[in-house]
């Protein structure tokens, strides 16, 4: 065996357990719930279950529970992401400064990205509690405001939920875009210095599109996790509560297969979700000529 021949064996040898790996943990569920999406599997046809065509996907685009879900996740995702950039980057060009203390505020203001998401869940959950939590308890005793029933309503339950998730992700774009600002070289500045630009002419013609192909993969990923973020809807609102009415579609999902047991209907959705992101990102990323650099 030649030298070239050793080393593809090697190469082979060191990529054949990740490519394992991806195979049982990405290509088989995901293959798996394509061939689900075709059938009638459910908890009557749990174990005899068989292939139905496009029943599923009939019953997902004629049932109106799915668009009411889907403006609200389209609503749930829009929000968050618009805070979390523009908070992020708020926090990101305050921190680039020369203040004091920069190192303990960064790392403060990341802690919501390092806690696990179920308890920051569970903690934003006690604290829109209506007679004991913090932030009622701040509105009346602080504002002279009346207490909101935040869990006892579909639009405060809805909000409460937003709330939570923008002080979860918002650490995420400032830690993005404060890399970005880092890698511009200070030398544009200085020659925006010279020729008298303003602060808000700097940042509109150097660091915003210098920001640009640093942040836009970062809000496609920002825009894929939270809709499909159902840790913070299902935990705050209670699985839907009241009534079922704060869904996002992944939630939706969720209830579907492991609440109902509709596995084939679960499964159509969840494809359904999976074209709806392709599209969205793509779409995306070719409107905002995200890779217009890589070629």
């Amino acid at each position: 065996m030649n030298a070239a021949a050793r080393k593809r064996v090697l190469v082979f040898a060191f990529t054949a357990p990740a490519a394992a790996i991806l195979l049982a943990v990405v290509l088989y569920p995901f293959v798996y719930n394509m061939l689900l999406s075709f059938s009638d599997m459910s908890l009557r046809h749990f174990r005899l279950w068989s292939l139905i065509g496009l029943k599923q996907y009939s019953k997902v685009f004629s049932e109106p529970g799915f668009y009411t879900v889907f403006g609200k996740t389209i609503l749930w995702t829009v929000i968050n992401v618009f805070f979390h950039v523009l908070i992020g980057v708020f926090l990101a060009l305050v921190l680039n400064q020369q203040i004091k203390g920069r190192s303990i505020f960064r790392t403060l203001l990341i802690l919501p990205w390092a806690i696990p998401q179920f308890i920051v869940a569970l903690t934003w959950r006690g604290m829109f509690n209506y007679e004991y939590g913090a932030i009622n308890l701040i509105l009346s005793q602080y504002l002279g405001l009346s207490p909101i029933p935040w869990l006892q309503s579909p639009t405060g339950a809805f909000a409460a939920a937003i709330i939570t998730n923008i002080w979860l992700g918002f650490p995420f774009m400032m830690v993005i875009a404060l890399g970005g600002l880092q890698s511009i070289p200070g030398e544009l500045y200085e020659a925006a210095d010279i020729d008298g630009a303003t602060s808000w002419q700097k940042t509109r013609s150097i660091t915003l599109p210098l920001l640009k192909p640093v942040m836009i993969p970062a809000i496609t990923l920002g825009i894929v996790w939270t809709f499909n973020n159902l840790n913070i809807v299902w935990l705050i609102s209670n699985g839907g509560e009241p009534a079922d009415q704060t869904h996002i579609l992944v939630s939706y999902v969720y209830r579907a297969a492991f609440n109902l047991y509709r596995f084939g209907y679960a499964a159509a959705l969840s494809v359904v979700i999976f074209v709806i992101l392709l599209v969205l990102s793509l779409s995306f990323m070719k409107r905002t000529h995200a890779t217009a650099s890589a070629y």
